[in-house]
């Protein structure tokens, strides 16, 4: 379904060649400052068009409020925003049609729906809808305040640590790289989460892995932990406050934070869209075919990634706080 979060839920819907995509946010307490001008730092961050290696496609994505806000404040009943689509060029998907790409969702969106879906740019698999989802995060930052504090950055494009240098890599070969994405968070309070179902990893790695073209989540050490002992995995607690020597664990125990800082990875695979030729299933003729993705693509989606995992991380912080009694309403 199209819903994640309990007490701050939001929804998001469209298409990525549709009129619009946007998205509708409930459990926004009554009385937050809220202008397009908030949005327009984050979505910014989201935007292709300008940077090394992002898709040429370019969207003003300045929100339009259809409900929720009057006279710069929330009023308490869901905010809901739309972002026009203006610059679509959907030709170059009708006369790819017959041959779902590879790494795609073509092949199974077309056998789920019949044949049914919007297959142009993707349709509602496309990452256009993350413009939403960054949208839902500006206002879950706003919610959390400023003493917590979210930041993500790219660590690592096609195996290397110079992003130059792994972007490089991908024009040079006419194809496409993925990367790895680090997010880290604090000021978080002790006690946020639940053992198993609804530990903080659970609900983490499930927004995460919303996210198109995520294929890996760990937290702390993640998949280096299992290379080490106990004794040296293990973060020794150093006061009343349960500081640790180290942080391994990422700022979360038995699916509870532990007030120390929130650190997470995601890694995201190299676009599915690339110029270079692949040899694929052709609908029509029955037969594989060489074939070549046209239209405009992200060499690399990670370069995009670091504000939307920020939003989402945003979003399951938002409604575990609300959950936990931590933010009730907004003070004025």
């Amino acid at each position: 379904m199209n819903s994640f979060g309990r007490f701050f839920r939001v929804s998001i819907f469209g298409e990525s060649h549709g009129a619009s995509v946007g998205v509708s946010i409930d459990g926004i307490p009554a009385g937050l400052s809220l202008k397009q001008e908030d949005f327009l730092p984050d979505m910014d961050r989201r935007k292709g068009g300008t940077q090394k290696g992002a898709t040429p496609r370019q969207e003003a994505d300045v929100p339009i409020f259809m409900s929720g806000v009057f006279n710069d404040y929330t009023t308490g009943v869901p905010v809901t925003m739309v972002f026009e689509n203006n610059n679509t060029r959907s030709n170059d998907y009708s006369k790819q049609r017959s041959i779902p790409r590879p790494g795609h969702a073509d092949f199974v969106a077309h056998t789920k729906f019949g044949g049914f879906e919007d297959y142009r740019g993707g349709g509602s698999f496309s990452a256009r809808l993350t413009a939403g989802i960054v949208a839902a995060g500006v206002i879950a930052k706003k919610i959390l305040g400023e003493s917590i504090s979210i930041e993500a950055k790219i660590t690592e494009i096609a195996g290397v640590a110079d992003l130059e240098q792994g972007l490089q890599k991908a024009i040079d070969a006419k194809d496409s790289v993925g990367g790895i994405v680090e997010c880290r968070v604090i000021g978080l309070p002790i006690g946020l989460g639940e053992p198993f179902w609804d530990s903080v990893e659970s609900v983490l790695a499930h927004a995460a892995f919303s996210i198109p073209a995520v294929k890996g989540v760990e937290f702390g050490n993640g998949f280096a932990a299992a290379k080490l002992f106990g004794t040296e995995n293990n973060d020794p607690i150093i006061d009343d406050n349960g500081t640790t020597k180290t942080n391994n664990a990422g700022g979360i125990v038995g699916g509870i934070t532990n007030g120390n800082e929130l650190v997470y990875r995601i890694a995201i695979k190299p676009t599915s869209s690339t110029p270079k030729l692949q040899h694929t299933w052709n609908w029509d003729t029955k037969q594989i075919e060489d074939f070549s993705v046209k239209g405009r693509h992200d060499l690399c989606v990670a370069l995009r990634a670091p504000v939307i995992l920020e939003a989402m991380t945003a979003i399951v912080l938002a409604d575990l706080m609300f959950l936990e009694g931590h933010i009730t309403r907004i003070k004025k």
